[in-house]
């Protein structure tokens, strides 16, 4: 009985998990549209970015998390 206790508590960490994941990468594509370097994302990929806007998304990402609660 505390195997399937464990195993689905473990199920549900990697669910909420993954739910924050979904949730930080949204607020990435919504961030990198407002800033105008979507379409360098979509063309070259996140790699391309530059130091300082990979400092710009994050910072404004950690904003956003916060006013949410997160």
């Amino acid at each position: 009985m505390k195997e399937r206790n464990k195993k689905g508590t473990s199920q549900n960490v990697r669910k909420a998990r993954n739910k924050q994941m979904d949730l930080i990468e949204e607020l990435k594509m919504e961030i990198a549209t407002e800033l105008g370097i979507m379409e360098q994302i979509n063309n070259f990929g996140w790699h391309s970015l530059s130091p300082r806007e990979s400092g710009k998304i994050g910072g404004k990402l950690s904003q956003r998390l916060k006013k949410l609660g997160h």
